[in-house]
Parts: structure tokens; sequence; C-alpha cells
């Protein structure tokens, strides 16, 4: 059983899954499920927003690799709201939070002009 939490939002054409819990391999397929709707709706961006995760391991990391590929893929923008210290040090550690574009709130990714 996932014991990963995740509420869904769309705000103009900015759609932000915001993530609690634990996204590890038990949590995957609930965030690739929400991903793959998100995908239906086409919005100009995606937000995860990674603040109410208490865990994240390579499996979670690798789900949102594949996330960020597929919106750039989409042409639509991706960005991460930084989570708890224990998180982002798997970001740190992998380096992978040199490629992946993180704000401070989900308001500052604005549609596309």
């Amino acid at each position: 059983m996932a014991h990963l939490s995740l509420e869904t939002s769309l705000v103009g054409r900015v759609a932000v899954i915001a993530l609690g819990g634990e996204l590890d391999l038990a949590g995957a397929t609930l965030f690739e499920d929400a991903v793959a709707r998100v995908d239906e709706a086409a919005p100009a961006a995606l937000v995860v927003d990674l603040r109410g995760l208490e865990f994240l391991d390579s499996s979670g990391l690798r789900v949102i690799a594949v996330a960020a590929q597929r919106a750039h893929d989409h042409g639509r923008r991706f960005a991460l709201v930084p989570g708890k210290a224990q998180v982002m040090r798997v970001f740190e550690i992998t380096r992978m939070g040199e490629r992946l574009t993180f704000v401070d709130d989900p308001a500052e990714v604005n549609e596309p002009s």
C-alpha cells in the first residue's frame, strides 16, 4: 500500500501536484497516474510541490525526472517546490537539483506569454 497522498489542482493553465507522505517505489505508480491525468488536461505548465513529502527515494526521484522529461517533450514548463531537508538531500546527492527548476511557490510559474 502506498503511503503517498497527492492533490492535483489546475489554476488557469498551470497544473499543480502537491505531494505528501512518501514518494518511493510503492507510491511511484500513483504519482505516474496523476501525471498522466495532468497530461490529458494539456496544461501550459506542471508544478510538483514537495513541501508535504517526508521521504523520497531513488524510485521517487526517477518518476519526477520522467515527469520533467514528459513535460519538456510536450513543450510544457516544469518546476518543483522544494521540500524538507531530507527530501532535498536526494536531489543534492544525485545532482538532479542542478538539472531541474525550483520555485518557492507554485504561483511563480506563470503561463507562457
